[in-house]
């Protein structure tokens, strides 16, 4: 009989904790594991989310009430309104069918804009397919009504056009979007003619679909951050549907955040929503500092920068932008993990270690483009990175991390901060079943997520109440819905009516309800140790409370 050792990090020195520990306590991941742990079936509770958010990208083949509530049921936290694909129509059927799942399932999801930016498509009005030959001649054109065809492309992209030069790399196709190389082209650039680029093709492939997409290998444009087309939905759908997070495409610099955020704030209430950098090419890598320090998260577009980097990179960027966006207290989002499924019941052998490796990495959300949009097995996918991500958190080492999240904030680190992770150390010492958070701007739950407990976060939202021109608003849904993507957090919405029969310094009532919510979820159980972090006036208290058999 093989035998193995394993050291638990936490765990309670009980017979029991001692033989389920491989299910219930994070590993640490340096240590042997028993091979018994492998064998064993996956220990799955539909109602408890893990710690990793996941990103769904919806309408196609999941837009329907009964097909986003199984993608909500499944494990899906936030749902992605890709505007490079449908129209602004479909996308409004979708969003009315959200909230009609969500108050169906009972589960919060926070809804993202993802914008189109300065992404250069070619669209094929035709629909038909298109045989490229390595070795032919094919102009980019710059006429946009050319017709589609194996010698000519119609780009009209003048500003690509400045950009390039003899002997740079241009990818079109549909690889972003399927993971097929067999349906896209690498073209190499021999001469610029004006805004047509005639260049070489180096593969033979078949072009397939109804729209293409363009992208010059580390190539700069100057294109703006904000297309006219994200303007036009932003100011009309963004308006109707208040998007809680913007996911803004080709972000290179701190600028186009600025940018953005300028022209959210004369958009009325969504100049609440939260911008997350959407980094895509060598541009945003190179700006990563400036772009953390003034952008609300942090998204890795792995298939553009695929193609900027070479294939021995990519580990290494995710690697390190991962870091640098835990450091920075910034929720992190990596995409294009389990292309395969998009077709298939199962991911491959990579891309499960591809996903467990982000979260160990330390990555809060996995984003689902394909898979989830036009895929034939969305609701499997969801509950697959879910089964994988719960698997690879309880082997993610949080003392190691922890150490080293709190050595890089030692020169600069604020009191609330300090207060944060105190109240993570008070956890992981008591063994706490679960950490709440009471806060109205989010800003304490974004600083307790940062230093990863191994333990879910509840994180009550208080409302506040803001007057302007004789009219009472209340905010906290944004702040509530941005949890939505931070590992740990899970976000509960106090109401004004909970809060009115709270004694207004302790708020105990909604504690108790807090608490009650998470014994219902299946968080907590009676008598389980929860740590508390709320603000007393000008003070900030961490305390251990007991979970009490409430009803």
């Amino acid at each position: 009989m093989d035998t193995f050792t394993v050291r638990v990090a936490g765990g309670r020195p009980s017979v029991d904790a001692r033989r389920n520990s491989l299910i219930t306590s994070p590993l640490l991941l340096e240590e042997p594991i028993r091979l018994a742990s492998i064998l064993e079936h996956s220990h799955y509770h539909r109602t408890v989310p893990c710690l990793t958010k996941i990103v769904g990208t919806v309408g196609g083949n999941s837009k329907t009430v009964e097909q986003l509530s199984a993608l909500l049921e499944a494990g899906m936290t936030a749902a992605r309104f890709d505007f490079s694909v449908n129209d602004q129509e479909n996308h409004q059927e979708t969003h009315d069918n959200l909230r009609a799942a969500m108050k169906k399932t009972h589960r919060m999801c926070a809804t993202v804009y993802d914008t189109h930016g300065p992404e250069i498509t070619i669209f094929n009005s035709s629909n038909a397919s298109v045989t490229m030959t390595a070795g032919s001649t094919v102009v980019l054109s710059g006429d946009k009504d050319h017709p589609v065809t194996a010698q000519a492309l119609p780009l009209a992209c003048p500003e690509l056009a400045k950009a390039v030069k003899q002997g740079d790399e241009i990818f079109v196709g549909r690889y972003l979007f399927t993971g097929s190389e067999t349906t896209s082209v690498w073209l190499k650039v021999e001469e610029v003619k004006g805004d047509d680029i005639v260049c070489t093709v180096t593969n033979t492939a078949e072009l397939q679909g109804d729209f293409f997409t363009v992208h010059a290998a580390q190539v700069d444009t100057d294109m703006p951050i904000l297309s006219k087309v994200d303007e036009r939905h932003l100011s009309t759908w963004g308006v109707r549907c208040l998007p809680h997070i913007i996911f803004l495409s080709f972000t290179r610099n701190a600028e186009d955040i600025r940018y953005a955020r300028k022209y959210l704030a004369s958009l009325g209430k969504l100049s609440q929503a939260f911008i997350f950098a959407k980094i895509e090419s060598i541009q945003g890598l190179r700006k990563i500092d400036e772009i953390l320090a003034e952008a609300d998260g942090l998204v890795l577009g792995r298939g553009d920068l695929g193609i900027d980097l070479p294939a021995e990179k990519v580990f290494l960027m995710q690697k390190v932008a991962i870091f640098k966006a835990n450091m920075a207290g910034k929720p992190c989002v990596i995409s294009r993990v389990v292309d395969t499924m998009t077709d298939t019941p199962r991911p491959t052998r990579a891309e499960a270690t591809d996903v467990a490796n982000a979260v160990l990495d330390g990555v809060d959300a996995i984003m689902l483009g394909a898979e989830t949009l036009r895929g034939l097995y969305p609701t499997e996918t969801v509950s697959t990175v879910r089964l994988i991500c719960s698997e690879a958190e309880k082997a993610y080492n949080q003392e190691l991390y922890f150490k080293k999240a709190v050595k890089e904030a030692s020169d600069s680190m604020s009191e609330l901060e300090a207060m944060a992770s105190s109240a993570v150390k008070t956890a992981e010492k008591v063994h706490a079943a679960a950490i709440v958070v009471f806060t109205s701007s989010g800003r304490m739950a974004r600083l307790v997520s940062k230093y990863k407990p191994s333990m879910p976060v509840l994180t009550l939202v208080i409302p506040r109440l803001f007057v302007q021109q004789l009219r009472w608003t209340v905010q906290g849904e944004f702040p509530a819905h941005m949890c939505c993507l931070m590992r740990g957090l899970i976000p509960m919405m106090a109401t004004p009516k909970s809060l009115e029969q709270s004694d207004g310094s302790s708020n105990e009532t909604v504690l108790k309800e807090a608490i009650l919510q998470g014994q219902r979820m299946g968080v907590l159980r009676k008598h389980d140790r929860v740590v508390v972090v709320q603000k007393l006036g000008d003070s900030v208290v961490v305390r251990v409370e007991e979970a009490l058999p409430y009803s």
